[in-house]
């Protein structure tokens, strides 16, 4: 089984998307919510087409964990889905994602 995203209700109530590996693993997320269904849908069918594009920044979070978020036009358009012990993880993870979104299933 390969990538998939699946969008969902978030802890809030609202509208996300997830990209999960084959393992059902969540490995990013919009990294926000959305108003409605069809605009999380939305958002994962864009990042879908451009996660290959994206710059992937990796950084220490407040709680001095790595992490990594992928930004389009200057805007945040997907964050790592966990966090990582170390800088060379959360590159690696990042770059998963980015060879990966592409060719995942839209449910």
């Amino acid at each position: 089984m390969g990538y998939r995203f699946t969008v969902s209700n978030a802890e809030n109530g609202q509208a996300t998307w997830r990209l999960h590996a084959g393992n059902n693993e969540m490995v990013a997320w919009a990294g926000e919510t959305f108003a409605s269904f069809s605009n999380a849908r939305r958002a994962a069918s864009d990042f879908k087409t451009g996660a290959k594009y994206a710059t992937y920044d990796v950084y220490l979070d407040a709680g001095n964990e790595w992490r990594w978020r992928a930004v389009r036009g200057g805007r945040k358009v997907a964050a790592s889905g966990e966090s990582f012990a170390n800088r060379a993880n959360a590159e690696r993870a990042s770059a998963n994602v980015r060879d990966n979104a592409g060719g995942a299933k839209l449910d």
